[in-house]
């Protein structure tokens, strides 16, 4: 319970940020005001303030309270049907603790029908990055071939399972990054290419790190909006 009510705190503090109700470099409510306003518990209150502070939306500082450093675009909320922003989150937690193992034995096993396969994939979708298309469906298919190329069904179920919470984060980060400078793209575009490359060299912890880094990216990415000066 104490969970579903700190998302629901979290989404509350992210939605009034995103409109501008808690503005850029102003400091929040109290958390007992916040408490008030969300009719929860300080404790809830609080545990959804370090999500934020996690996420780099806010900062806390000794004494003062806490103050918004980033506020992300308008389309965040309007990007995620599937659940709450806060669910996309924990999704890509997750992912961040699958995939990065599925990259390492990707590397570790070498299987070249299986790496060539994922080589197809990455042209698809630099190609459909490189024509401007939103390529959910291309990320996806890169992903899945990395689990395949694992050689363990395990992590095939599991991406299967987590598909549809999947789509719905790489389109939010795909939509918001067509509304970016072409740096953003061309970020993406590396980091799917880091990835291959580690695994395709047979380099088991290099493949785990660039796969932890472009997930932990992507997660930060839909929170990208203006900062602190």
């Amino acid at each position: 319970m104490t969970g579903k009510l700190s998302d629901r705190v979290y989404d509350y503090i992210l939605g009034q940020i995103v409109i501008g109700a808690f503005a850029l470099n102003a400091r929040l409510p109290t958390e007992e005001q916040l408490s008030q306003r969300a009719g929860v518990s300080r404790p809830i209150v609080r545990e959804a303030l370090k999500r934020l502070r996690e996420d780099q939306v806010i900062i806390s500082k000794q004494g003062a309270g806490s103050y918004v450093v980033r506020r992300p675009a308008q389309q965040v909320l309007s990007f995620a049907p599937v659940g709450s922003v806060a669910d996309i989150q924990r999704c890509f937690i997750f992912r961040i603790a699958v995939e990065s193992e599925a990259a390492a034995l990707a590397a570790q096993n070498q299987n070249p029908a299986l790496l060539k396969k994922l080589k197809s994939a990455l042209a698809d979708l630099l190609d459909a990055l490189s024509a401007g298309r939103e390529a959910a469906e291309e990320d996806l298919a890169f992903h899945n071939a990395i689990a395949l190329a694992s050689d363990n069904h395990f992590f095939v179920s599991t991406m299967v399972g987590i598909s549809d919470q999947i789509r719905v984060g790489v389109k939010l980060n795909r939509l918001l990054t067509l509304t970016q400078p072409k740096e953003r793209l061309a970020r993406v575009e590396h980091e799917h290419q880091a990835i291959f490359d580690a695994i395709s060299a047979g380099n088991p912890e290099k493949a785990k790190q660039t796969m932890r880094d472009h997930l932990e990216n992507a997660r930060l990415r839909v929170f990208e909006g203006r900062n602190i000066d």
